[in-house]
């Protein structure tokens, strides 16, 4: 069990996700925010800073930007979710991006859909203003380690 992951899980119990955040490098780098709702599912954004345009055209987000905010959603809402306190490794990240991302804050939901004793399987959905309109998709696998 590493350092970070005590870490997490006292964060966790704690409840303070912006201290979470503090403690994953990329994901503070990038601005990632998130918070528990109160019916305990994890809402995660990506508030809008002009150095996250990639298209400076439309503007639209940048492509990269938008692929490792829902990546590092699904490794947090993963951690958050489950009762061990080793670290999943991502194995396969697959993104479909299905329209351009504007120049505003981009939000993302996470489901597990499959959680083994070695594999776990992340849906992530981002959107907008509409979450019937979402800006991307992916799935996310992870190897699980039991210690």
């Amino acid at each position: 069990m590493s350092a970070f992951m005590q870490r997490f899980a006292s964060l966790r119990e704690a409840g303070d996700c912006a201290a979470i955040i503090e403690a994953i490098p990329y994901a503070r780098l990038m601005g990632v925010e998130f918070c528990e709702q109160p019916e305990g599912e994890l809402l995660f954004s990506l508030p809008f800073h002009t150095r996250n345009i990639g298209n400076t055209m439309l503007p639209a987000l940048h492509g990269g930007l938008i692929g490792g905010f829902l990546e590092n959603a699904a490794l947090i809402h993963l951690i958050w979710n489950r009762d061990s306190l080793e670290a999943p490794k991502i194995v396969d990240f697959s993104l479909d991006y299905l329209r351009s991302a504007r120049a505003q804050t981009l939000y993302a939901r996470c489901e597990i859909t499959k959680q083994g004793k070695r594999v776990a399987h992340v849906l992530i959905e981002a959107w907008q203003e509409d979450r019937a309109k979402p800006v991307a998709v992916a799935r996310a696998h992870f190897l699980l380690t039991t210690g």
